[in-house]
């Protein structure tokens, strides 16, 4: 391999797809791809906005099939799959439906399974898929079992699907992010707590405030280009400490 040099941050002319870019992370990693060099294709269900974008549920394998026939279609390739899409409601486990919950295991993974699917084989040797889990996907989650039971399943996947594509030299890794100002982060921090609070201690990290969904589009721009070449089948935490802390909560 040859040695790194600056430009090995840069994305200049790869080809990244992002689930759920109309908001919050999604967006951010899809602007931070295209501010780095990338052509970028986004698809959501609410309306987005890039080089390729498409409105659709991830859940239909029609349509996903037809997003990757389109950007098929203008590059020919992809370098660069993160799969974003995904989304929960607070629900007591006894209390969640049959509907309920085959919602959850769609929306949150095999959702994920279908998008690699139809994305795979146009990726090649240098190829890079992020999946986006949650902090819940290890650690307990009351109200969010299923929810969380899925993130854990996507990064147990991550790994297998890491060591089944390295002789392809496609690396697989996964970003869990916690405690981000966004809107489905903060609908979450409400309903974890009994009473609202000036000082949040179930969900500030330790580093003592709460990060943007830049932060973690910094961690995706890292995991797609060269400066990760020989990371894979690994989770980067951007969640300010959370995930170390375990039990520790700052005070």
């Amino acid at each position: 391999m040859a040695a790194l040099s600056p430009d090995a941050i840069l994305l200049t002319g790869r080809v990244a797809v992002v689930t759920g870019a109309a908001r919050g992370i999604g967006l951010a990693i899809a602007e931070a791809f295209a501010a780095f060099g990338a052509h970028v294709a986004v698809c959501d269900r609410d309306k987005p906005s890039a080089e390729l974008a498409m409105t659709l549920d991830v859940r239909d394998h029609v349509a996903v099939e037809l997003f990757a026939q389109a950007v098929r279609e203008r590059w020919g390739r992809v370098d660069i799959l993160v799969n974003n899409a995904g989304g929960t409601f607070h629900a007591a486990f006894e209390q969640t439906s049959p509907r309920g919950e085959q919602i959850l295991i769609e929306e949150n993974f095999t959702q994920v399974t279908g998008m690699t699917r139809c994305m795979l084989p146009m990726m090649g040797t240098g190829a890079s898929i992020i999946n986006v889990t949650s902090s819940e996907a290890h650690q307990a989650a009351p109200g969010f079992a299923l929810y969380a039971a899925m993130k854990a399943a996507l990064e147990s996947m991550t790994k297998s699907l890491s060591l089944e594509l390295a002789p392809r030299g496609i690396r697989v890794n996964a970003i869990a992010p916690d405690a981000l100002q966004t809107a489905g982060e903060s609908g979450v921090r409400e309903r974890m707590l009994a009473r609202p609070l000036p000082y949040d201690p179930v969900r500030t990290p330790p580093l003592g405030h709460l990060g943007l969904p830049a932060d973690a589009a910094g961690a995706a721009v890292f995991l797609a280009g060269d400066l990760a070449r020989f990371v894979t089948g690994t989770t980067v935490h951007v969640d300010g400490g959370i995930h170390a802390a375990g039990g520790w909560r700052r005070v």
